[in-house]
């Protein structure tokens, strides 16, 4: 599967858990911030698709809901979280 296609299902995966996904310019930044009582995932569309795929795994590899969610084995691979039995 190609990169973008990847970070198209880690984005949905973030949405799935409650994320507002923006994708924006942020020269380099980006990342997970709360505020008005919702979490953010802000994507930065200077870097890369690997970069940008990146800080969506690192995002989601701090929350801990991922670890009951229902998410892609690749994904579950990269965030280290392994399978409830």
């Amino acid at each position: 599967m190609h990169t973008v296609e990847l970070l198209e299902q880690a984005l949905s995966v973030a949405e799935k858990l409650g994320y507002q996904v923006r994708q924006e310019w942020l020269d380099g930044s980006g990342g997970v911030c709360e505020f008005g009582g919702r979490k953010w995932l802000f994507v930065d569309l200077s870097l890369t698709a690997v970069e940008q795929l990146d800080q969506v795994v690192e995002a989601l590899r701090d929350d801990p809901r991922i670890h009951t969610a229902s998410i892609p084995v690749w994904l579950r691979r990269k965030t280290g979280v392994r399978k409830a039995a």
